[in-house]
């Protein structure tokens, strides 16, 4: 493919990467759900015939990184798709994220020929299990956290499949909600294929699809001129989740970083074992983190797709709860191992290039789902968000405060959005001052946000982490402040809350995340 103009595999490019974002904002825009509508908890992305990640917009790292493995073993389960057909699948142990997380897959046919798949994976603020907004604190085996949707078809030829999508439906809290997102995503889908169909009309079609594979060829010849310019050597580090939920033990972390030529290897030998709490994480989860990591390392320009990965080899213990196997809660896999692991290698990369890479950013999505019955309308409500917090100080400056980083690009609901749509009310919303590390460049605050249950009992669940172990501060930097979750009852009475679990709140009452500080960098 090296052969292929190189002007027009630059107009091509582009045209893809734009393809995916329009597909996000027709998927934000026709959205039902806040979660998607105001957060954006959603990406969509391009594939080739093969199933080899192309194109992508700037969504969410965590999910574009790991459909870039999950796309490929999806459709091996359903074999070759029809023109028409598009496959629904949230089972972490084949579409690679948590079930929340529901992917929609459909080929793109130009004269009768497959030349690529399109994509969208969005979490979805239920999908039933023992909780509402199905991100349980405390989940031991994944039957818990909601309807495992394997690779199925929802279309046939065109055909919507009903008892498919009945049966999705009769197992969550919030249907028509689910349904309207469901439907989102279909109109991602579609424009995308209209969008390809048009560039294969400008191109023509074997043009086109020859212009996926030299893509990909481009970015990882970048990729190898940007590996062959480092440092060349082996690097150490390791860092820890509080704990899994179920018990108050720490879960390591190892991972030791090889260069060597053009090429990188990730050996994750001596991370803890599997565990019987939700933080294990399926194997995409960890080269999604790799994929963000390494684009931090080398260069953001880079297009993000499958051609950066190809000069990587990321080698996972079996048996690690970084490779977890069925039946093993899963669903905190994303919102916190995800983050852990980018905080771990970061830790490796700013000793190969400490100009480059930052202090920890607050280290957790700091997750918080709510649900229970509006008494407005007598109907079921979830109600799922993460907040920011500080991002570590950079080489550059000081670290932003308030910000998803990371593995998350989410947004924080609004807080009109937050009371118009659900029994609730934003008692408090402001920036944890003080929370940064010192550094010659400080690290970015946390926030400070309070959830007030307003007219009925609802059930409260919180996954977050560094409550025990506070984001590292890099050369000579503090670390950040760690953070802290806590209720409120009616009387005022504050009682602080494990990183991980799940509650009771009554009328009056409030939840309360005061979320972590960034680690500073360099000496004050």
């Amino acid at each position: 493919m090296s052969g292929f103009d190189p002007i027009r595999l630059e107009v091509l490019r582009n045209a893809l990467e734009a393809t995916a974002q329009e597909m996000g904002s027709v998927l934000k825009l026709t959205s039902f759900s806040p979660n998607i509508k105001e957060r954006m908890d959603a990406s969509c992305a391009i594939f080739t015939a093969d199933a080899e990640l192309v194109a992508q917009a700037e969504h969410v790292p965590v999910h574009l990184g790991s459909m870039l493995r999950a796309v490929g073993p999806t459709l091996e389960r359903t074999g070759a798709l029809a023109d028409g057909d598009v496959v629904i699948v949230n089972d972490p142990y084949v579409g690679g994220a948590h079930l929340p997380d529901i992917t929609l897959i459909a080929p793109v046919f130009i004269d009768g020929r497959r030349v690529a798949h399109v994509a969208t994976r969005a979490h979805h603020s239920d999908v039933g299990g023992m909780e509402p907004g199905s991100m349980p604190g405390r989940s031991t085996e994944i039957f818990q956290e909601g309807l495992i949707i394997p690779p199925v078809r929802l279309y046939r030829a065109g055909a919507l499949q009903e008892d498919i999508l009945e049966m999705v439906l009769a197992n969550v809290r919030t249907p028509e909600e689910r349904r309207g997102d469901l439907n989102a995503q279909l109109a991602a889908l579609r424009i995308g294929a209209r969008r390809m169909g048009e560039l294969a009309a400008r191109f023509g079609a074997e043009t086109l699809e020859q212009g996926l594979g030299a893509i990909l060829d481009y970015t990882e010849r970048r990729m190898r001129a940007r590996m062959a310019e480092l440092p060349k050597g082996v690097w150490y580090a390791e860092d820890c989740l509080d704990s899994d939920g179920s018990s108050d033990e720490p879960v390591r972390i190892k991972v030791r970083v090889e260069l060597t030529g053009d090429r990188v290897l990730f050996d994750f030998a001596g991370t803890s074992p599997q565990v019987r709490g939700n933080v294990n994480a399926v194997a995409p989860m960890c080269w999604s983190a790799t994929f963000y990591c390494l684009k931090l390392l080398t260069d953001a320009s880079l297009p993000p797709n499958a051609g950066v990965l190809r000069p990587v080899t990321v080698d996972i213990p079996k048996g690690s709860f970084l490779d977890a196997q069925r039946p093993a809660a899963v669903c905190a896999g994303n919102t916190e191992t995800t983050q852990r692991l980018a905080d771990t290698i970061l830790r490796a990369f700013a000793q190969i290039a400490p100009e480059r890479i930052a202090a920890a950013s607050n280290g957790t999505m700091n997750l918080i789902g709510i649900g229970g019955t509006d008494p407005r309308n007598g109907r079921p409500y979830t109600y799922i968000e993460t907040s920011g917090g500080g991002q570590g100080g950079r080489p550059m400056g000081a670290g932003m405060s308030g910000v998803h980083a990371n593995m998350s690009n989410t947004l924080n609901t609004p807080i009109e959005a937050l009371e118009i749509s659900y029994p609730l009310r934003c008692l408090r919303y402001e920036l944890r001052e003080g929370t940064g590390g010192e550094g010659r460049n400080r690290g970015g605050d946390g926030v400070v946000r309070t959830i007030q249950i307003v007219g009925h009992d609802a059930r409260v669940s919180l996954q977050t982490d560094r409550r025990a172990f506070a984001p590292y501060g890099l050369h000579g930097g503090a670390d950040g402040a760690k953070g802290r979750n806590s209720t409120i009852a009616r009387d005022g009475t504050v009682e602080t809350q494990p990183a991980k679990g799940s509650l009771t709140l009554g009328d009056g009452e409030a939840v309360m995340l005061e979320t972590p500080g960034g680690g500073g960098w360099g000496m004050p």
